[in-house]
């Protein structure tokens, strides 16, 4: 800033006069430092909505989380209920079992189960859910289970359609281009009026496949098909006890099969 040295005799005019001139600069200076100080406060104050809005961000994921914790509960909880009432309303002997691994890799085929021999598990007893047959015990250790599906294409079980009373045999199928589990009904009557949507339940017959319990719901059909003979019909099914979705299963004790797999 510049200062100018007046001599005292200088007018107060004079004086007046020069502080008129100098007094747009001085304005200038002053409202810019304010606008300086206005800024600096502007920023000041966007880091600080920056700093809430980070915390914000950690409350909502924290909520977040705890919401989607007490939804896993909830559904555990249900999970639990049905299958607790599956349980007490079956007439059979079931073995409770937790499901510790999956088979995923391309067929889908088994699964273990937390349960053995200790728990009274046998080779060849059934395995069924609240969601239906699952498959049977192939291989028992003292205290896990493997489980072959009813997707594996080594598992047999004797069947019937439901609807119309006719008989069969289901055999696994795999997976399809989906992932998906899938079976097939074999051997069923020709002049049998199957279709789309019925329900195929075991038969509770015992034969290679072994002795499973009767009426057990295995799945539904998806599509039928005269077999090339014209001897027979047979049908694609989707199996409702995918590995997919099994938390808990149940062995059926004494109803062992006749015959390994």
């Amino acid at each position: 800033m510049l200062a100018f040295i007046l001599p005292s005799s200088f007018s107060l005019k004079g004086k007046g006069a020069v502080r008129g001139v100098l007094a747009p600069a001085e304005r200038g200076t002053s409202g810019l430092a304010q606008r300086l100080n206005e800024a600096a406060a502007a920023i000041r104050g966007i880091g600080g909505m920056v700093e809430k809005n980070r915390e914000l961000a950690h409350e909502l994921v924290r909520i977040q989380t705890e919401l989607n914790t007490l939804r896993d509960a909830e559904a555990e909880n249900v999970r639990l209920r049905r299958a607790f009432k599956f349980y007490r309303q079956r007439p059979e002997t079931l073995i409770p079992c937790d499901v510790i691994s999956r088979n995923i890799s391309g067929w889908w085929n088994t699964v273990r189960v937390g349960k053995g021999s200790a728990a009274g598990i046998k080779t060849s007893h059934a395995v069924i859910s609240p969601d239906g047959l699952v498959g049977k015990t192939v291989e028992v250790s003292k205290n896990t289970a493997e489980v072959l599906l009813v997707s594996d294409p080594a598992f047999r079980v004797s069947a019937k359609v439901d609807r119309v009373h006719t008989f069969g045999l289901v055999r696994g199928a795999g997976a399809d281009l989906k992932g998906q589990p899938v079976a097939r009904m074999d051997f069923i009557n020709k002049d049998a009026k199957i279709k789309v949507g019925d329900e195929v339940v075991t038969s509770g017959l015992s034969g290679q496949s072994g002795a499973f319990p009767k009426g057990v719901h295995i799945g539904y059909i998806v599509n039928v098909h005269q077999d090339g003979s014209g001897l027979y019909q047979y049908a694609e099914l989707a199996p409702s006890a995918t590995v997919g979705l099994l938390d808990y299963v149940f062995a059926v004790s004494g109803q062992a099969a006749e015959g390994a797999p």
